[in-house]
């Protein structure tokens, strides 16, 4: 970031949350169940990675409206990542006190990623 100015999706602060966030998500799922290497853990795995994913190729469009697509689609995967990560606690494969831990950082990335569309409708 120079002079304040968002210059790539690295200076993103819902792009920053977001890797955190798969970074917490990816240590966590190791302690999953070896069986659910093809289920739950690789879905988990998948929606927390399109997360950042696609704020970064979001950045990268240049209509609004390609940028709202890819940052909605980023929205849904966070919701999606969120979802299994309920299950995985009901599943008793996440204590609550990690699952906690995990929806506080989605709930920030969340709001971060509210921010930066909502900021992109208003400038529009």
């Amino acid at each position: 970031m120079v002079d304040g100015k968002i210059n790539s999706f690295e200076d993103l602060n819902s792009w920053q949350e977001a890797q955190t966030l798969g970074v917490q998500v990816y240590a966590i799922s190791k302690s999953f169940p070896k069986e659910e290497i093809f289920g739950l853990t690789s879905q988990v795995k998948r929606a927390v990675a399109s997360v950042s994913a696609n704020i970064a190729e979001g950045f990268g469009r240049r209509t609004l409206k390609d940028k709202l697509q890819f940052y909605t689609i980023a929205y849904g995967s966070l919701l999606e990542t969120k979802n299994f990560l309920y299950l995985a606690n009901k599943l008793t494969f996440l204590d609550k006190q990690n699952l906690d831990k995990l929806l506080a950082q989605a709930t920030s990335c969340q709001k971060l990623l509210n921010a930066l569309m909502r900021s992109l409708r208003n400038h529009a």
